[in-house]
């Protein structure tokens, strides 16, 4: 009897990510091309699970959002009122069961790396943590008592407002709806706009990344605040910069000042803010995760 193999689509805004197996080191294939039109891009991941072999017992989908993840909905699976051009009120879901009749799982893609995180990586054996992204946007997943985070929508933890010292850094930001939020001040582009260069091609000691690592870590003091999460998982291609997680985690303990005494804050944050136990593949896997979690359900 085969093993049951799953879909996973990482649907970001700028590539797709797709793949198919059953766990970290059983991927069976997997591809990935840039993100253009809906039609077009839907297509080629339909098409990657139409070339193999075994059809998945479910596919899941860990997408870019804004989006609908509430099955009562009439508009569940859809990505709604995205500012990517194109893209807003597309049908997700109904797409891929049009094609395939398996149950597919929806969330966003920072929900999926959560649950990828705590099935395979750095939130193993936990029940309350958030796994936050910093790149071309910034976005964050959380699972909290076991659960990934759903209410009146998803989180959008990207655009809470964070303190601003014109006087320090006078840049507007870069969201198209709130200008200097989390991700208008501290994302890959506003690395780019402020600086004039990509934050790769920054050095290590350029002051961009005291900047930056005040930003994140105005961020994730919030998310401490809200959620009290046991552990922050810190991915993006932002937080490639190897220099980024010393520089965030003392000054979250100086913003911190004293206020939160837990072991995991003064003792041992190196354990606390980490990066992906997964690395780069939190967010496919995450998105098999929520394919085995609708295949059992």
């Amino acid at each position: 009897m085969a093993t049951p193999l799953f879909g996973g689509i990482e649907a970001g805004g700028t590539k797709f990510v797709c793949a198919i197996g059953s766990r970290p080191d059983d991927i069976h294939d997997q591809t990935r091309f840039s993100t253009t039109t809906p039609d077009e891009t839907i297509a080629k991941a339909i098409d990657f699970f139409k070339r193999q072999s075994q059809v998945p017992e479910a596919i899941g989908i860990g997408s870019f959002g804004p989006l609908d993840p509430e099955r009562s909905s009439p508009t569940f699976g859809h990505i709604t009122s995205t500012p990517k051009p194109g893209w807003s009120d597309t049908d997700f879901v109904g797409a891929i069961k049009a094609e395939f009749d398996v149950p597919v799982g929806f969330d966003t893609d920072v929900n999926a790396a959560a649950l990828g995180e705590q099935r395979w990586g750095a939130a193993q054996g936990l029940a309350t943590f958030v796994y936050l992204t910093i790149g071309t946007g910034i976005g964050g997943g959380a699972m909290v008592a076991g659960q990934l985070l759903h209410g009146m929508l998803h989180p959008e933890m990207g655009h809470v407002l964070i303190p601003h010292d014109r006087q320090r850094d006078p840049f507007e930001g870069v969201c198209p709806y709130h200008k200097d939020c989390f991700e208008g001040l501290a994302a890959g582009p506003a690395i780019e706009a402020r600086w004039g260069r990509r934050g790769e091609e920054l050095p290590a000691d350029h002051p961009a990344w005291e900047l930056e690592a005040h930003y994140v870590a105005l961020g994730v003091m919030t998310i401490i605040m809200m959620l009290s999460p046991q552990r922050v998982i810190l991915g993006g291609g932002v937080m490639q910069a190897a220099q980024l997680f010393p520089l965030v985690r003392r000054k979250v303990q100086q913003l911190l000042n004293g206020y939160i005494q837990t072991p995991q804050i003064t003792k041992h944050i190196d354990e606390y803010i980490l990066p992906p136990g997964l690395g780069g593949r939190a967010g496919v896997l995450g998105a098999i995760a929520l394919a085995q979690r609708r295949g059992t359900s």
